[in-house]
């Protein structure tokens, strides 16, 4: 999403860049306040990891189909996932957050990422009870959503590490980004002058998930984003040009990343786009209800 202010329907969305080091790890910073436009939302897997301090009433966030949903009140952290996860929102929310690129979260995290896969955690289990409270209690008192804003840069400035690795994951997932996962991940690896082995395990470590995975996630994002949900789709032309082996191949794909069919995943698309026109949160999630 890109910076700026949000619309006004429903909801206040301030959005903006971090300086350096910081936006070369993390895609922006943003605060939300306001009525959501659906009570329920599907987010489709993304190459992407997310960090949300809470200010409002408690969220609840379903890893998956067939999993528990679970409440978060002070906040989550979420590493790359690998299928569509459910977020339910309060009648209000407020909340200031972290769009991180797939390895931006790793130096804000005293654990591997693998550990965090498909398993969102609280702000308290990644930060402790202590200051997650401090923090959460100056955004609330801060004056407005851009010093609250600073405020979220300060801290994560703060908390930045050194992290082994990072320079490798770094590169390589920026290849694979570039190309929007159409690279062969064994030219990866011998472009980084280190075993298929050890690269995999560097991303577990530092993504959550394997270079192979990263890439699958970037090309479906690219194709998902290439659909124009208002006009008619070729199915067949869009999977052929994002290099898909076939219709079914596609099919697949985007079952596994969404929960839906391609077909579904328009009309749903398409009722997010009739029912609230212009919304500050059109683009990737979907309504669950």
């Amino acid at each position: 999403m890109p910076a700026g202010v949000g619309d006004a329907v429903g909801v206040e969305y301030v959005s903006r860049v971090p300086r350096p080091p910081l936006d070369g790890l993390i895609d922006d910073l943003y605060y939300l306040e306001g009525a959501p436009p659906y009570a329920r939302l599907t987010l489709p897997a993304a190459p992407s990891a997310l960090l949300i301090v809470n200010l409002g009433a408690p969220f609840r966030i379903r890893a998956g189909t067939g999993i528990e949903t679970a409440e978060y009140t002070d906040g989550c952290v979420v590493t790359v996932p690998t299928r569509a996860w459910e977020f339910g929102y309060p009648l209000r929310t407020r909340s200031v957050g972290v769009h991180f690129k797939p390895w931006g979260l790793a130096p804000f995290l005293p654990m591997p990422s693998a550990e965090l896969c498909d398993r969102p955690v609280t702000v308290e289990q990644v930060w402790g009870r202590p200051a997650t409270a401090e923090l959460r209690d100056r955004l609330a008192a801060a004056d407005g959503p851009h010093d609250m804003l600073t405020l979220l840069e300060e801290e994560l400035m703060r908390r930045l590490c050194e992290t082994a690795g990072l320079g490798l994951v770094r590169h390589t997932s920026s290849v694979i980004a570039a190309t929007s996962g159409a690279v062969a991940i064994g030219d990866l690896s011998v472009a980084s002058g280190v075993s298929s082995t050890h690269l995999a395990q560097r991303f577990k470590e530092l993504i959550g998930v394997t270079p192979k995975r990263l890439a699958r996630t970037y090309r479906f994002t690219a194709t998902v984003f290439a659909i124009n949900p208002a006009g008619p789709i070729d199915w067949g032309d869009l999977a052929g040009g994002a290099g898909y082996f076939d219709q079914a191949h596609f099919g697949h794909e985007f079952r596994a990343f969404t929960g839906l069919t391609p077909t579904r995943y328009v009309e749903v698309r398409r009722r997010f786009l009739r029912e609230h026109p212009g919304h500050a949160l059109d683009g990737w999630p979907l309504p669950a209800d």
